[in-house]
């Protein structure tokens, strides 16, 4: 099949367009980012998903399938730029997806869509209302894209959707919410809680897409990876030192002496597991993750130790 990905150049990007490469189809980027070290089989186009370029490249290349990855997140955009990326450029490829005939876009969201809070339920799943809205602003404009390409289902019902809710990455290419959360030689943690983080290898990011496509998966699928680690084991054995912080201090200490900067409603997330059930979304492709929690622990211990 003939994919076009977009947000290619992206670290996880890079690691979901080689698998695809692998399993034989044919594939097309689209980031305004550039990927110098890309095969010279894959077809690059470096333009802004939102504009009348990135339609030529649907319109041109007639892909039979999208995979839509350039979201980005609070840490790495600044509010109205993550509401144009984020809600028009989701918005973008599914106008254009149905206009040049694409027959499945499969949306990579992520399980914070949830959000964290004292009365949320221990594992979430996918018919739960988003609560991240009223607990974190920050994550309004990922939280509407998400609802966006879910709302593709019945609205263009010609197309099939799949809509994956990721739990966090970690890894080697330090690519992520948590990978840049643990980063530093220290992590604040707030003093009493130790909640459960759910995260799963880059890899196996890869070989999740790559089931929904060969099942062409319709729906809505929380994807998660091994069983959950609480963030004082997880902060230990990536070699940082955990931080407890009283709570009335915490806004305070954010971004100074080593610590990661934070908004002040990302509290909730590191007082509260935000942790999904996958159960669906294993029973309709057989997915499995590959990599232990452990060992992604390790992989990115090694490619980025902690400061002295």
């Amino acid at each position: 099949m003939k994919i076009l990905i977009t947000g290619i150049s992206g670290a996880t990007g890079r690691v979901v367009a080689l698998r695809l490469l692998a399993d034989g189809h044919d594939v097309v980027g689209i980031d305004r980012r550039g990927w110098p070290e890309a095969p010279e089989s894959i077809e690059m186009h470096r333009v802004d998903i939102r504009s009348r370029p990135a339609e030529d490249v649907f319109r041109v290349t007639q892909p039979e399938v999208v995979v839509h990855m350039a979201t980005v997140t609070h840490l790495v955009a600044r509010s109205e730029d993550r509401y144009r990326i984020n809600l028009g450029g989701t918005r973008a490829v599914f106008e254009h997806s149905h206009r040049y005939g694409v027959k499945h876009v499969v949306f990579v969201g992520r399980h914070t869509y949830y959000g964290a809070g004292p009365d949320s339920p221990l594992y979430h799943t996918e018919d739960e209302p988003p609560m991240a809205m009223a607990s974190f602003p920050e994550l309004a404009d990922l939280v509407a894209a998400d609802l966006y390409a879910g709302s593709a289902l019945w609205r263009m019902p010609d197309m099939t959707t799949t809509v994956l809710r990721m739990v966090y990455t970690l890894g080697p290419t330090g690519h992520g919410t948590l990978a840049s959360f643990l980063r530093g030689p220290r992590v604040p943690r707030v003093l009493g809680f130790d909640p459960l983080f759910q995260f799963m290898h880059e890899d196996d990011v890869a070989g999740a897409i790559s089931l929904a496509l060969k099942t062409r998966l319709r729906g809505v699928y929380n994807v998660a990876g091994p069983r959950p680690v609480p963030l004082s084991a997880l902060v230990t054995a990536a070699g940082r030192s955990a931080v407890p912080l009283p709570e009335q201090l915490f806004s305070m200490m954010i971004g100074r002496f080593g610590l990661p900067k934070l908004p002040a409603a990302a509290l909730n997330h590191i007082k509260y597991p935000v942790v999904i059930d996958d159960k669906p979304f294993r029973n309709a492709t057989g997915y499995e993750p590959t990599i232990p929690e452990t060992e992604a622990i390790r992989q990115y211990r090694a490619a980025f130790p902690a400061a002295s």
